[in-house]
């Protein structure tokens, strides 16, 4: 059984109306399956040093290390209207190093792996090297 894409959607969705964005006005919502089957959900949290701004992806990590830390399987992103947005550059590295290649992204023009996303990754095998 794959994952319930609607069930994501929907978790991000609801995540999103957290979202502290007083000087963008852009809520985003994050959610993510876990390898242990959790829901793990995020928002963006913006500051007024723009620099510190945290990406929903970014509280989505945080959520997975905190609770026990595992692998992502399955993960999405939605804007405040509910659209299905792909992650920015920083956090498709985020998400290589917590879900790896195989990790299942959802974009806006369908479901892709992670290694499709980000293709030839900088990872944690690369500092062995």
């Amino acid at each position: 059984m794959g994952p319930d894409w609607d069930a994501l959607r929907s978790a991000a969705r609801d995540v999103s109306r957290h979202a502290y964005v007083p000087y963008s006005q852009y809520a985003v919502g994050a959610a993510a399956t876990a390898d242990d089957g959790r829901l793990l959900v995020g928002c963006n949290v913006e500051n007024a040093a723009y620099g510190v701004t945290l990406c929903a992806e970014c509280s989505l990590v945080s959520a997975l290390v905190t609770g026990g830390g595992g692998r992502l399987t399955a993960f999405t992103c939605v804007d405040g209207r509910g659209r299905v947005i792909t992650p920015c550059g920083r956090c498709r590295q985020l998400l290589w190093e917590h879900g790896g290649p195989e990790l299942l992204v959802e974009t806006p023009q369908g479901v892709i792996t992670m290694d499709q996303l980000l293709p030839q990754a900088f990872g944690p095998e690369d500092l062995t090297r």
